[in-house]
C-alpha cells in the first residue's frame, strides 16, 4: 500500500473556509486530524517546525505528546534541497512587480490626499484603503514568509501533497512540481 505524504499548513486549521471541515476553531480542527490519523497506515503527515508554531500562536493551548506522536515534525533540508535557478527568478521578478504596483498606490492616495481637504474621518477611511490595497499588491498570492518557504521545501524534499487553503502557495508549489490538496479532499483522505 503506497503511502499518501502530506505536509500541513496552517491555513488548513487557520482559514475558516477550511477550517469548517475539521473543527469550529483552530484547535479543535488540528485536534480533529490528529485523531484521525492516528490509525491511519496510509498517511504520513508532516509539518515544518516553524509551521507548527504559527499554529500554536492561533491554537493558544497545548496539545497532549501523544496526540502529536503521529505528526512528524521536521525541518526541510534547506542547504540540500535543490530550488531550479527559474523559481528564484520568478520569485525576484514577481517581488519587483509587486513592489512597483505597491508604490503605484502609495502615489494614487498622495495624490489624492494633496487634492482634497479631508476631515479626520475620511483620512483615516483612506489610510485604511490604502492600507488594504497594499497588502494585496503586495502580500496576496506570493511566498512572503519563511514558513511558507519551509511548507515548500518540506513538501519538495518529502515528495508529498502540500494541504493548504493558500492559492498562493498552491500555484508556486505547481512551479515546483509539488501537488496540492484541498481541504476538503484532505478530509476524504483522513475519514476513510
Amino acid at each position: 500500500m503506497e503511502k499518501n505524504k502530506i505536509v500541513l499548513d496552517t491555513s488548513i486549521f487557520v482559514n475558516p473556509d477550511s477550517r469548517k471541515f475539521f473543527g469550529k476553531t483552530p484547535y479543535e480542527a488540528f485536534k480533529f486530524l490528529l485523531d484521525n490519523i492516528k490509525n491511519k497506515k496510509n498517511i504520513s503527515c508532516f509539518m515544518a517546525p516553524s509551521v507548527f508554531d504559527e499554529l500554536m500562536k492561533f491554537i493558544q493551548r497545548s496539545i497532549e505528546e501523544e496526540d502529536l506522536i503521529v505528526l512528524k515534525l521536521k525541518p526541510p533540508a534547506s542547504y540540500e534541497t535543490k530550488i531550479p535557478a527559474m523559481f528564484v527568478y520568478d520569485i525576484i521578478n514577481e517581488t519587483r512587480a509587486r513592489t512597483n504596483k505597491g508604490l503605484r498606490i502609495t502615489e494614487k492616495f498622495i495624490r489624492r490626499a494633496l487634492k482634497e481637504k479631508h476631515s479626520i474621518e475620511t483620512e483615516q477611511e483612506m489610510i485604511k484603503t490604502a492600507r488594504d490595497e497594499y497588502r494585496i499588491a503586495l502580500r496576496e498570492g506570493i511566498i512572503d514568509s519563511k514558513e511558507d518557504f519551509d511548507l515548500l521545501l518540506l513538501a519538495k524534499e518529502e515528495k508529498a501533497f502540500i494541504a493548504t487553503s493558500d492559492q498562493g502557495l498552491i500555484d508556486w508549489a505547481q512551479k515546483l512540481g509539488v501537488p496540492s490538496i484541498t481541504a476538503k479532499e484532505l478530509l476524504i483522505l483522513i475519514t476513510n
